[in-house]
């Protein structure tokens, strides 16, 4: 291994993995070949490699052999098992087969406890997991922007500040499982001002206001947010082009809605929270669960007598036909910000957060 953990970080010689090249992972790996790092990919997909290849990234045939060629490895999937089945389930995985002082970051939204658990495995071999969820969509990946949210050994993220640097800025949250746990709760406060920003932008048009001028008017006061600066004008013109899937915001609304801390007897109340992952599971019931999020204006308007356009959703299906399936598009389209859910209104059983749909306890 040329440079494992705690040798610093150096673009000529520290070796970069990654997997998950969706839109926001093809982005965010895109930015370190542009500082100067090398990249292995690993995609199940290899022809969505080529963008990647063409700047300079070699794809490597395996993540078992993608491990072996590789200081750090970056993960950007789309689901919890998806996550459990690369880094720690096959005897060839990832985990297995990196060598110590070897780094994990894993950038997917997950579950704080699973990223205890690789926490956990990782240390047993002599390496290090960090669990590093962002948030700031396709547009803060591309300008190396996003919110970074750290949890594991703080030695450890910072001595990944080089490589975060490059793609935002990172926050260090605590021990392993916090960066997921900070991801979770950014997802129910974001997942709020999409409800109302939708809520306001219908009340107005039906109020029979300019919407355009509507946003021009209260972006600078206390309505004004990040998410409208993002979403406000995609609303408008009815641009529902993903910068975060609909359906992995259900999943990690859920993740909040059905957990508790450990030692609290009562489940935390969160009815907001419960309220958005209804709306967005009747986002994904309607198929428009590969929509962004920013499509819940949609379900406000259908609520409300409308009829929803569909020409977006006719160009996503003609994209992406029904024979890709939805885990390719999962791991291959991973998308996040207000993001990183279910295929129907309720997650289906096998890409279900890790607890299940049973209430568990955040141990």
């Amino acid at each position: 291994m040329n440079t494992p953990y705690p040798k610093p970080i150096n673009p000529s010689e520290t070796r970069i993995g990654w997997i998950g090249i969706g839109v926001m992972g093809s982005a965010m790996a895109s930015r370190l070949i542009s500082a100067g790092y090398s990249l292995t990919i690993y995609a199940r997909t290899p022809s969505k490699s080529l963008h990647l290849q063409s700047l300079g990234a070699q794809l490597a045939p395996s993540p078992s052999s993608l491990a072996q060629s590789s200081d750090v490895v970056f993960t950007m999937l789309g689901h919890p098992p998806d996550v459990r089945q690369i880094v720690l389930d096959t005897p060839a995985g990832l985990l297995a087969s990196l060598k110590p002082g070897g780094v994990v970051v894993d950038h997917t939204s997950s579950h704080p406890i699973l990223a205890k658990e690789i926490f956990a495995a990782a240390h047993e071999k002599g390496c290090w997991a960090v669990d590093a969820p962002v948030s700031g969509g396709d547009i803060g990946a591309r300008d190396g922007k996003l919110a970074i949210y750290a949890g594991g050994d703080s030695d450890v993220v910072k001595w990944l500040s080089p490589l975060f640097d490059v793609m935002g800025r990172a926050t260090y949250m605590g021990s392993a499982g916090c960066g997921q746990k900070c991801k979770i709760a950014n997802q129910i406060t974001g997942g709020a001002n999409l409800v109302g920003l939708s809520e306001g932008l219908v009340f107005a048009e039906k109020a029979g206001l300019d919407v355009r001028k509507f946003l021009e008017a209260v972006r600078g006061g206390a309505a004004g947010s990040m998410l409208m600066e993002l979403f406000g004008e995609r609303m408008v013109g009815r641009d529902f082009r993903p910068g975060a899937f609909a359906e992995y915001l259900v999943k990690d609304l859920g993740m909040g809605v059905d957990v508790v801390e450990e030692g609290d007897e009562d489940v935390v109340v969160l009815p907001g929270a419960a309220l958005a992952k209804q709306l967005f599971s009747g986002m994904v019931a309607n198929g428009d669960g590969k929509l962004g999020t920013q499509g819940l204006i949609t379900v406000i308007e259908r609520m409300n007598g409308k009829p929803r356009n569909n020409i977006f959703a006719l160009q996503l299906c003609k994209s992406h036909p029904k024979q890709s399936t939805a885990k390719d598009l999962d791991q291959d389209h991973q998308i996040t910000g207000i993001q990183e859910g279910p295929r129907d209104v309720e997650p289906s059983r096998g890409s279900r957060s890790e607890p299940q749909r049973k209430r568990r306890k955040l141990r």
